[in-house]
Protein backbone atom coordinates (compact mmCIF):
# COMPACT_ATOMS: atom_id res chain seq x y z
CA UNK A 1 0.00 0.00 0.00
CA UNK A 2 2.73 2.18 -1.12
CA UNK A 3 3.58 4.58 -3.94
CA UNK A 4 2.03 7.82 -5.75
CA UNK A 5 -1.12 8.49 -7.18
CA UNK A 6 -1.23 10.80 -10.12
CA UNK A 7 -4.09 12.72 -9.63
CA UNK A 8 -5.73 15.81 -12.62
CA UNK A 9 -6.10 18.07 -10.24
CA UNK A 10 -9.57 19.76 -11.31
CA UNK A 11 -10.04 23.43 -11.40
CA UNK A 12 -11.33 25.67 -7.86
CA UNK A 13 -9.88 23.03 -5.58
CA UNK A 14 -6.50 23.65 -3.47
CA UNK A 15 -3.45 20.93 -3.31
CA UNK A 16 -4.48 20.29 0.71
CA UNK A 17 -8.16 20.19 -1.11
CA UNK A 18 -7.16 16.79 -2.70
CA UNK A 19 -5.03 15.50 -0.17
CA UNK A 20 -7.30 15.81 2.25
CA UNK A 21 -9.83 14.10 -0.25
CA UNK A 22 -7.50 11.21 -1.06
CA UNK A 23 -7.14 10.50 2.52
CA UNK A 24 -10.51 10.10 3.44
CA UNK A 25 -10.91 7.56 0.39
CA UNK A 26 -7.72 5.43 1.32
CA UNK A 27 -8.40 5.21 4.78
CA UNK A 28 -4.71 6.74 5.84
CA UNK A 29 -3.15 10.21 7.22
CA UNK A 30 0.04 9.43 5.66
CA UNK A 31 -0.32 11.06 2.74
CA UNK A 32 1.12 14.59 1.04
CA UNK A 33 1.60 15.91 -2.26
CA UNK A 34 5.03 16.76 -4.60
CA UNK A 35 4.23 20.61 -5.55
CA UNK A 36 1.34 22.70 -5.02
CA UNK A 37 -1.34 23.94 -7.50
CA UNK A 38 -3.34 26.95 -7.19
CA UNK A 39 -7.22 26.88 -6.84
CA UNK A 40 -7.09 28.15 -10.27
CA UNK A 41 -4.84 25.56 -11.90
CA UNK A 42 -5.71 21.99 -13.10
CA UNK A 43 -2.81 18.92 -14.24
CA UNK A 44 -0.45 16.71 -12.86
CA UNK A 45 -0.75 16.74 -8.52
CA UNK A 46 1.41 13.59 -7.69
CA UNK A 47 0.64 12.45 -4.00
CA UNK A 48 2.94 10.02 -2.00
CA UNK A 49 0.90 7.95 -0.23
CA UNK A 50 2.62 5.76 3.11
CA UNK A 51 6.36 5.01 2.59
CA UNK A 52 6.60 6.90 -0.21
CA UNK A 53 6.50 10.28 1.64
CA UNK A 54 9.83 9.41 1.93
CA UNK A 55 10.74 10.22 -1.81
CA UNK A 56 8.19 13.48 -1.71
CA UNK A 57 11.38 15.57 -1.72
CA UNK A 58 12.66 13.44 -5.05
CA UNK A 59 10.20 13.87 -6.83
CA UNK A 60 9.50 17.58 -5.50
CA UNK A 61 13.04 18.33 -7.36
CA UNK A 62 12.25 17.31 -10.61
CA UNK A 63 11.17 19.75 -13.50
CA UNK A 64 7.43 20.77 -14.24
CA UNK A 65 6.01 21.50 -17.88
CA UNK A 66 3.18 23.67 -17.83
CA UNK A 67 0.78 25.33 -20.61
CA UNK A 68 -0.45 28.79 -19.51
CA UNK A 69 -2.63 31.12 -21.15
CA UNK A 70 -1.28 35.04 -21.31
CA UNK A 71 -2.97 38.32 -21.07
CA UNK A 72 -0.90 41.19 -21.98
CA UNK A 73 -2.48 44.61 -20.60
CA UNK A 74 -3.90 43.83 -18.00
CA UNK A 75 -1.95 43.57 -13.93
CA UNK A 76 -3.41 41.98 -11.20
CA UNK A 77 -2.50 41.60 -7.52
CA UNK A 78 -2.14 38.05 -7.55
CA UNK A 79 -0.49 37.81 -11.29
CA UNK A 80 -3.79 35.78 -12.14
CA UNK A 81 -7.06 36.59 -13.52
CA UNK A 82 -8.67 35.61 -10.33
CA UNK A 83 -6.80 38.73 -8.48
CA UNK A 84 -8.33 42.46 -8.08
CA UNK A 85 -7.03 44.60 -10.87
CA UNK A 86 -4.42 47.04 -10.53
CA UNK A 87 -3.63 48.16 -13.98
CA UNK A 88 -4.96 47.83 -17.42
CA UNK A 89 -3.17 49.61 -20.93
CA UNK A 90 -3.70 49.28 -24.52
CA UNK A 91 -1.53 46.43 -25.87
CA UNK A 92 -1.14 45.63 -29.66
CA UNK A 93 1.90 42.79 -29.86
CA UNK A 94 3.18 41.35 -32.15
CA UNK A 95 3.72 37.08 -32.63
CA UNK A 96 7.50 38.28 -33.35
CA UNK A 97 7.98 40.48 -31.04
CA UNK A 98 6.79 37.68 -28.38
CA UNK A 99 8.70 35.15 -29.37
CA UNK A 100 11.83 36.99 -29.48
CA UNK A 101 11.73 38.15 -26.06
CA UNK A 102 10.69 34.41 -25.23
CA UNK A 103 13.57 33.12 -26.50
CA UNK A 104 15.63 35.50 -25.12
CA UNK A 105 14.10 34.44 -21.64
CA UNK A 106 15.25 30.45 -21.81
CA UNK A 107 18.43 30.00 -19.24
CA UNK A 108 18.58 30.55 -15.45
CA UNK A 109 17.26 34.00 -13.92
CA UNK A 110 16.78 35.66 -10.65
CA UNK A 111 13.03 35.36 -10.56
CA UNK A 112 11.37 36.96 -8.41
CA UNK A 113 8.48 35.43 -5.72
CA UNK A 114 5.04 36.81 -5.93
CA UNK A 115 3.31 38.17 -3.24
CA UNK A 116 0.64 36.29 -3.09
CA UNK A 117 2.58 33.01 -2.13
CA UNK A 118 3.12 30.72 1.02
CA UNK A 119 7.17 31.43 1.10
CA UNK A 120 7.93 32.78 4.61
CA UNK A 121 10.06 35.69 5.62
CA UNK A 122 10.78 36.40 9.08
CA UNK A 123 8.28 33.45 9.91
CA UNK A 124 5.21 34.61 8.58
CA UNK A 125 3.69 33.79 4.81
CA UNK A 126 4.11 36.37 2.13
CA UNK A 127 0.57 36.33 1.39
CA UNK A 128 -0.25 37.06 5.12
CA UNK A 129 1.48 40.35 4.51
CA UNK A 130 -0.38 41.15 1.29
CA UNK A 131 -3.89 40.69 2.99
CA UNK A 132 -2.65 42.61 6.30
CA UNK A 133 -1.45 45.39 3.70
CA UNK A 134 1.95 45.45 4.87
CA UNK A 135 5.20 46.56 2.79
CA UNK A 136 7.33 43.74 2.33
CA UNK A 137 11.09 43.27 -0.14
CA UNK A 138 10.26 40.33 -1.93
CA UNK A 139 12.56 37.66 -2.38
CA UNK A 140 14.30 36.41 -5.61
CA UNK A 141 15.28 32.87 -6.53
CA UNK A 142 17.68 31.46 -9.32
CA UNK A 143 15.36 29.90 -11.39
CA UNK A 144 15.95 28.20 -14.84
CA UNK A 145 13.74 28.34 -17.77
CA UNK A 146 14.50 24.90 -19.86
CA UNK A 147 12.43 25.62 -22.71
CA UNK A 148 9.87 28.49 -23.57
CA UNK A 149 7.80 28.59 -26.47
CA UNK A 150 4.77 30.36 -28.23
CA UNK A 151 1.80 27.43 -28.86
CA UNK A 152 -0.94 29.13 -30.20
CA UNK A 153 -2.02 32.15 -32.33
CA UNK A 154 -2.05 35.70 -30.92
CA UNK A 155 -5.40 37.26 -30.53
CA UNK A 156 -6.90 40.56 -29.31
CA UNK A 157 -9.61 41.24 -27.65
CA UNK A 158 -10.84 44.39 -25.43
CA UNK A 159 -7.23 46.30 -25.79
CA UNK A 160 -5.11 43.22 -24.69
CA UNK A 161 -3.12 40.63 -26.34
CA UNK A 162 -3.82 36.87 -25.62
CA UNK A 163 -1.80 33.88 -26.44
CA UNK A 164 -0.92 30.40 -24.67
CA UNK A 165 2.83 29.39 -23.82
CA UNK A 166 4.29 25.69 -23.02
CA UNK A 167 7.38 26.11 -20.40
CA UNK A 168 9.49 23.46 -18.95
CA UNK A 169 11.24 24.67 -15.73
CA UNK A 170 12.73 23.96 -12.61
CA UNK A 171 11.83 23.56 -9.10
CA UNK A 172 10.64 26.76 -7.66
CA UNK A 173 9.58 28.21 -10.87
CA UNK A 174 6.52 30.14 -10.61
CA UNK A 175 4.44 30.52 -13.50
CA UNK A 176 2.76 33.72 -12.76
CA UNK A 177 5.88 35.52 -12.12
CA UNK A 178 7.47 34.13 -15.68
CA UNK A 179 4.21 35.86 -17.33
CA UNK A 180 4.76 38.73 -15.54
CA UNK A 181 8.47 39.18 -17.04
CA UNK A 182 7.28 38.42 -20.50
CA UNK A 183 5.19 41.35 -20.31
CA UNK A 184 7.96 43.45 -18.47
CA UNK A 185 10.28 42.64 -21.60
CA UNK A 186 7.50 43.44 -23.54
CA UNK A 187 7.36 46.60 -21.91
CA UNK A 188 3.81 46.13 -20.74
CA UNK A 189 1.64 44.12 -18.06
CA UNK A 190 0.58 41.37 -17.96
CA UNK A 191 -1.35 38.78 -16.34
CA UNK A 192 -2.19 34.59 -16.44
CA UNK A 193 -5.30 33.17 -17.34
CA UNK A 194 -5.33 29.49 -17.63
CA UNK A 195 -2.51 27.07 -15.92
CA UNK A 196 -2.27 23.50 -16.99
CA UNK A 197 0.38 21.18 -15.19
CA UNK A 198 1.21 18.97 -18.03
CA UNK A 199 3.97 16.96 -16.82
CA UNK A 200 6.33 16.69 -13.41
CA UNK A 201 9.53 14.66 -14.36
CA UNK A 202 8.39 11.13 -15.81
CA UNK A 203 4.57 11.63 -15.16
CA UNK A 204 2.97 13.19 -17.71
CA UNK A 205 -0.76 14.28 -17.86
CA UNK A 206 -1.87 11.27 -19.43
CA UNK A 207 -1.27 8.74 -17.41
CA UNK A 208 -3.24 10.83 -14.42
CA UNK A 209 -6.27 9.52 -12.89
CA UNK A 210 -9.69 11.62 -11.86
CA UNK A 211 -9.62 12.56 -8.29
CA UNK A 212 -12.86 10.26 -7.80
CA UNK A 213 -11.21 7.26 -8.87
CA UNK A 214 -8.74 7.36 -6.32
CA UNK A 215 -7.91 3.55 -4.63
CA UNK A 216 -5.07 1.18 -3.71
CA UNK A 217 -4.99 0.20 -7.49
CA UNK A 218 -4.03 3.17 -8.91
CA UNK A 219 -0.36 3.50 -6.85
CA UNK A 220 2.83 2.99 -8.95
CA UNK A 221 5.02 1.35 -6.91
CA UNK A 222 8.13 3.20 -5.22
CA UNK A 223 10.23 0.76 -7.25
CA UNK A 224 8.73 2.56 -10.98
CA UNK A 225 8.48 6.10 -9.41
CA UNK A 226 12.39 5.69 -8.68
CA UNK A 227 12.71 4.63 -12.79
CA UNK A 228 14.94 7.53 -13.59
CA UNK A 229 17.45 6.22 -10.51
CA UNK A 230 20.65 3.33 -10.71
CA UNK A 231 18.84 0.49 -9.58
CA UNK A 232 20.20 -2.70 -8.38
CA UNK A 233 18.41 -6.27 -7.79
CA UNK A 234 19.82 -7.81 -4.62
CA UNK A 235 20.47 -11.20 -3.10
CA UNK A 236 19.23 -12.52 0.70
CA UNK A 237 22.41 -12.06 1.76
CA UNK A 238 22.51 -7.98 1.11
CA UNK A 239 19.01 -7.50 1.83
CA UNK A 240 19.82 -9.06 5.10
CA UNK A 241 22.53 -6.02 5.29
CA UNK A 242 20.16 -2.83 3.91
CA UNK A 243 17.21 -3.73 6.29
CA UNK A 244 19.05 -3.37 9.24
CA UNK A 245 20.98 0.10 7.65
CA UNK A 246 24.42 -1.24 7.74
CA UNK A 247 27.32 0.61 6.01
CA UNK A 248 28.38 -1.34 2.98
CA UNK A 249 30.50 -1.32 0.45
CA UNK A 250 30.80 0.54 -2.42
CA UNK A 251 31.18 -1.31 -5.61
CA UNK A 252 28.72 0.82 -7.50
CA UNK A 253 29.26 3.50 -10.57
CA UNK A 254 26.68 5.30 -10.17
CA UNK A 255 25.26 7.01 -6.59
CA UNK A 256 22.38 7.11 -5.05
CA UNK A 257 21.87 3.59 -5.71
CA UNK A 258 18.21 2.35 -5.35
CA UNK A 259 18.38 -1.57 -4.04
CA UNK A 260 15.27 -3.79 -5.23
CA UNK A 261 14.76 -7.02 -3.58
CA UNK A 262 11.71 -9.22 -4.98
CA UNK A 263 10.60 -6.45 -6.72
CA UNK A 264 10.57 -3.74 -4.46
CA UNK A 265 12.04 -1.29 -3.71
CA UNK A 266 13.72 -1.70 -0.24
CA UNK A 267 16.24 1.32 0.43
CA UNK A 268 18.29 4.14 -1.15
CA UNK A 269 21.60 4.50 -0.24
CA UNK A 270 24.42 7.53 -0.65
CA UNK A 271 28.20 8.25 -0.37
CA UNK A 272 29.42 7.47 3.25
CA UNK A 273 32.79 7.96 2.18
CA UNK A 274 34.99 7.42 -1.13
CA UNK A 275 34.53 2.97 -0.35
CA UNK A 276 31.48 3.22 1.54
CA UNK A 277 27.91 3.76 0.83
CA UNK A 278 25.26 4.74 3.72
CA UNK A 279 21.31 4.30 4.34
CA UNK A 280 19.45 7.43 2.96
CA UNK A 281 15.62 6.33 2.35
CA UNK A 282 14.58 3.42 3.89
CA UNK A 283 10.92 1.63 2.71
Amino acid sequence: MNGILLIDKPKDMTSRDVVNQASRLLKTKKIGHTGTLDPLATGVLILTVNQATKIAELITNYDKEYIAEVVLGLETDTLDITGGVLKQELTNISQAQIVKVMNKMVGEYNQEVPIYSAVKIKGKKLYEYARNKETIILPKRTVAIKELELISAVSYENNTTIFTIRCLVSKGTYIRSLIKDIASNLNTIGTMKNLRRTKQGIFKIEDCINISNIDYNKLISIKDCLADYHQVVIDEELFNKIKHGQIIDNIYETIPVVFIYQNKAIAIYQKYNEKQLKPWKMF
